[in-house]
C-alpha cells in the first residue's frame, strides 16, 4: 500500500434518518389514531377478535427479515413511497370529511406502506412486502360488504347443514335461514354465518403459507382453501346442533354447548390446513417431520444502524414524507372540528297508526335482530284499510349516523335469509308521489315469493333529499354527503303487500301506491330531507 492510499473509512452510524422514520410514524400514528381506535374497538367482537394478533404477528415476520434489510434497500421507487403517503393522507382528509372511518385506516395502511417505501426503497418492500400486506387482515371489512357477505353464507351454511341432518334420517324443512324440525324452528342468524371463522382463518391461512417452505402454487392453494373450508365445517356444526336439537332439546343450541363447538369448529379448521400440508409433505417424498419446513426461525441481530447509512440526499423522500405528515396536522385538525351534523326529527313512536282511512298495529323486532341491525329508530306494522284490497307491511330503518359501522341493510341481501326468493327486481315509478328533491318517487319494485306465497315489495333508500334504489349508490352518496353536508343519517322505508290472485297482481300494486301516496307525505317529519 501506497503512502497516499487510505484506508476505507465506514459508514458513521446516524440517528438523523431513524429519528425522521420515527417522527413521520408518529405524526401519521396521532393524524389517523381516531379511525385506528375504532378499528380496535372492532376488535371485541368475535370475527375480528383475531385483530389483537396481527401487528404482533407481522412484528415478528419483520423481524426474521431485518438482517438481510441493509443488503436490499435500495434508492429505486423511494419518491413512489412520498406519493403513496400523499395518498394517504387525501384518504385520512377524505375519511374525516366523509366521516367514513374505513377510508381512514385503509388510508393508514397506504400511509405507513409509502412511508417505508421512501426509508427501504422498492428493494426493502420487496423484502418486506408480505407481513406488511398480512397488515391487511386487521381491518374490518366496510359494514354493507360485511352484511352482504354474512347473508350469504347464512343460506350457504343453512342448505349444507340441512343436508347433513338428513344423512341422519330426519325430517326437516329449510325456508331461507330458518331449519324447521317439525317440532322446533332454528335460525341461522349471523352469528352462525362461519365469518367469525372466515377471518381469523384466512389470517392464519395466510400466515402458515407464508411460513411453510413449499412451492408457491401449494402455499397459495392452502390460504385458499381456508373459505371452502370454513363453509364446510361451519355447515356439518349446523348440522350437529340441529342432531342433538332433534333428540335432546333446544338447550343443545345455547350456552356452553354451542360455543364449545364453535370452538371444537374453529380448531378442527386448523387441523385440516395442517393435514393438508402433511399430505402434501408425505407426496412429495419428504422424509421425517414436516415442521422443520415451517419457517419459525427468531435469528439473532447482527445488523446496526451504520448499515442503512446513505448520503443525506438519499433520504429527501423520507424529509418530504415527514414534512407532508407534519404539514397535514392543521389541515386534520380542522377537518376533524367539523361535528356530524344530527338534524332534528320527530320519533317513531308517535307515527300514526289511524290515517287516511288506515288502521295499524305495530310490531316489534326481536332483540337479536336490533343487535345486528343497530339502527337508530325504527318502525314496523300492518296496516290494513276497509275500503282498499290488501293490507300493508309498513318498515322505515332510520339511522341519525352510519360514520362508526352501524349502516342500512339492503332488503336485497335480508330477504333471501327469511326463505325469500327474489323472482323480479326493477325500478318502479309511483305516480302521484314525489320526494323532497322535487322528483317522482322511484323506487325498488320486487316480486319475492316463498313456496305458494307471493308478495310484492316496494323500498328504497331515503334521506337529505334523495331517493336512491341502488345500494351501491346510496354508499356512493353517502361519501359524497359526508363530505360536503356533514351527514349520514337516512333511511330503509319498505312496504310488502300479499298477492292473493296470481294472475291479478296489479292489484298488490294498486294497495301499495294507495299506501304510499298517502303515507309518504308524513315521513318529511320522520325522516329529514
Amino acid at each position: 500500500m501506497s503512502s497516499t492510499d487510505t484506508p476505507a473509512t465506514p459508514p458513521r452510524a446516524s440517528l438523523m434518518p431513524w429519528l425522521m422514520l420515527i417522527a413521520a410514524f408518529g405524526a401519521l400514528l396521532y393524524l389517523f389514531w381516531d379511525g385506528l381506535a375504532l378499528m380496535v374497538s372492532w376488535w371485541e367482537r368475535e370475527e375480528y377478535s383475531h385483530g389483537y394478533m396481527i401487528p404482533l404477528v407481522a412484528g415478528f415476520m419483520v423481524w426474521q427479515k431485518l438482517n438481510a434489510l441493509p443488503a436490499a434497500s435500495d434508492g429505486r421507487l423511494r419518491w413512489l413511497g412520498l406519493l403513496a403517503v400523499l395518498g394517504g393522507l387525501m384518504a385520512l382528509v377524505l375519511g374525516e370529511m366523509s366521516s367514513l372511518y374505513t377510508i381512514i385506516q385503509y388510508g393508514f395502511l397506504l400511509a405507513l406502506y409509502g412511508l417505508l417505501l421512501a426509508f427501504f426503497g422498492w428493494g426493502g418492500m420487496r423484502l418486506l412486502w408480505v407481513p406488511l400486506v398480512y397488515l391487511i387482515f386487521m381491518i374490518p371489512l366496510p359494514n354493507f360488504l360485511y352484511n352482504n357477505l354474512s347473508s350469504e353464507l347464512q343460506l350457504i351454511s343453512s342448505e349444507i347443514g340441512v343436508a347433513v341432518i338428513r344423512l341422519f334420517g330426519i325430517s326437516v324443512y329449510l325456508e331461507g335461514n330458518v331449519i324447521d324440525l317439525g317440532a322446533m324452528q332454528l335460525q341461522v342468524v349471523e352469528a352462525c354465518s362461519g365469518l367469525r371463522y372466515l377471518f381469523p382463518l384466512m389470517s392464519f391461512g395466510f400466515l402458515i403459507a407464508y411460513i411453510y417452505r413449499g412451492p408457491v402454487w401449494f402455499r397459495t392453494l392452502l390460504f385458499l382453501s381456508t373459505i371452502p373450508i370454513t363453509v364446510l365445517m361451519n355447515s356439518f356444526r349446523i348440522g350437529v346442533i340441529g342432531v342433538t336439537v332433534e333428540y335432546w332439546g333446544i338447550e343443545m343450541a345455547e350456552g356452553f354447548l354451542h360455543d364449545f363447538e364453535g370452538w371444537f369448529v374453529f380448531m378442527a379448521c386448523v387441523g385440516i390446513l395442517l393435514l393438508m400440508i402433511l399430505i402434501y409433505h408425505l407426496a412429495s417424498g419428504k422424509r421425517g417431520s414436516f415442521w422443520p419446513y415451517l419457517d419459525l426461525d427468531t435469528p439473532r441481530l447482527t445488523i446496526g444502524l451504520a448499515d442503512f447509512a446513505r448520503p443525506t440526499a438519499r433520504h429527501l423522500p423520507l424529509i418530504g414524507a415527514l414534512v407532508l405528515a407534519l404539514a397535514t396536522i392543521p389541515l386534520a385538525a380542522s377537518v376533524k372540528d367539523r361535528e356530524e351534523i344530527i338534524p332534528p326529527r320527530t320519533a317513531f313512536s308517535s307515527f300514526p297508526l289511524f290515517h287516511a282511512g288506515w288502521i295499524g298495529r305495530e310490531q316489534g323486532l326481536e332483540a337479536d335482530v336490533l343487535d345486528t341491525l343497530k339502527l337508530t329508530d325504527y318502525i314496523q306494522a300492518n296496516y290494513s284499510n276497509a275500503v282498499k284490497p290488501l293490507p300493508v307491511n309498513f318498515y322505515v330503518a332510520y339511522y341519525e349516523s352510519q360514520r362508526k359501522g352501524a349502516s342500512i341493510h339492503s332488503p336485497r341481501s335480508c330477504l333471501p335469509g327469511g326463505g325469500w326468493r327474489i323472482t323480479s327486481l326493477q325500478d318502479y315509478v309511483i305516480e302521484g308521489v314525489t320526494h323532497p328533491g322535487g322528483e317522482p318517487l322511484v323506487v325498488n319494485r320486487a316480486v319475492i315469493q316463498k313456496g305458494d306465497i307471493t308478495q310484492v315489495a316496494y323500498y328504497w333508500f331515503d334521506g337529505r333529499s334523495r331517493n336512491i334504489t341502488n345500494e351501491y349508490l346510496a354508499k356512493w352518496y353517502l361519501f359524497w354527503d359526508g363530505m360536503n353536508e356533514s351527514r349520514s343519517d337516512g333511511a330503509l322505508i319498505r312496504v310488502i303487500t300479499l298477492v292473493d290472485d296470481p294472475a291479478n297482481i296489479d292489484k298488490a300494486d294498486a294497495a301499495l301506491g294507495d299506501f304510499v301516496r298517502d303515507f309518504y307525505p308524513l315521513m318529511k317529519d320522520y325522516v329529514p330531507s
